[in-house]
């Protein structure tokens, strides 16, 4: 498919945040936590208006590019010219994120297998991991309420969620808040994880739990973990990774 360059049309700012969002996009494919066309990540534009980046409804995630990536305003009206529709679900999901937490660069969703499976789990989350530790430091539940087309869900979103990182979606998925995209990449890789983790060790006996004290104080080992880079410590390597296999997500 053939999709025209917006690098001339938008700020080296925006055409970053772009290029960082098409990444994500491609890693979710990679990673295989993909449902076809059926989930999203947002990114904020900076600036005083709500704008943002969702991707074009109906291209597999592997598929999309830094041109390809809508541009809408938060009531999901095309600031920029573009064939492709925005999926209604997706933009209730992510706009009401974005407007109610104003350090939501990144909002990441999905679908994917371990992540439902212990969304429909009634313990939730289990501490039974390190990468386990991280997510319940800061993880919220939102029960769910059919496919999210009304608006009427927002408010219990953005309560359940609160100044939360990670939320739960019963009988749904996982979603993850970011300041940066590559920080909401690596916060679902490690929701991801523990959540497959969790669904291996639940079939090969008792489980051993995490002392709870230990989730004190995760913010201050996370930076120490990271060399004080957080995200930024895996990031340029995952872009490298992409582009030793296909570089057209830049395009």
């Amino acid at each position: 498919m053939e999709i025209p360059s917006l690098r001339q049309l938008v700020s080296e700012q925006e055409w970053q945040l772009r290029v960082d969002l098409a990444a994500a996009y491609r890693l979710v494919a990679l990673y295989g936590w993909s449902d076809l066309v059926f989930t999203h990540i947002s990114a904020r534009i900076p600036g005083p208006e709500h704008h943002f980046l969702i991707n074009p409804y109906g291209m597999m995630f592997d598929e999309i590019t830094a041109s390809s990536l809508v541009k809408v305003d938060q009531e999901c009206n095309k600031l920029l010219a573009s064939p492709f529709p925005v999926n209604p679900a997706g933009f209730v999901i992510h706009s009401c994120i974005h407007e109610a937490r104003e350090d939501a660069g990144c909002v990441l969703h999905t679908h994917s297998r371990a992540g439902v499976a212990v969304s429909a789990q009634k313990c939730g989350l289990l501490p039974i991991s390190q990468q386990s530790t991280f997510v319940l430091a800061s993880l919220g539940y939102h029960d769910y309420e059919g496919v999210a087309l009304r608006d009427e869900e927002r408010p219990r979103l953005k309560r359940d969620l609160g100044d939360k990182s990670y939320l739960m979606l019963r009988n749904h998925g996982l979603l993850v808040v970011g300041k940066t995209v590559p920080e909401a990449f690596l916060h679902m890789y490690t929701f991801e994880n523990a959540c497959r983790i969790q669904i291996d060790a639940q079939s090969g006996g008792d489980l051993v739990r995490i002392d709870p004290k230990i989730l004190d104080g995760l913010a201050k080992v996370f930076q120490q973990v990271t060399a004080g880079m957080g995200a930024n410590i895996a990031w340029p390597a995952l872009l490298r990774k992409l582009d030793r296999l296909d570089p057209s997500y830049r395009n």
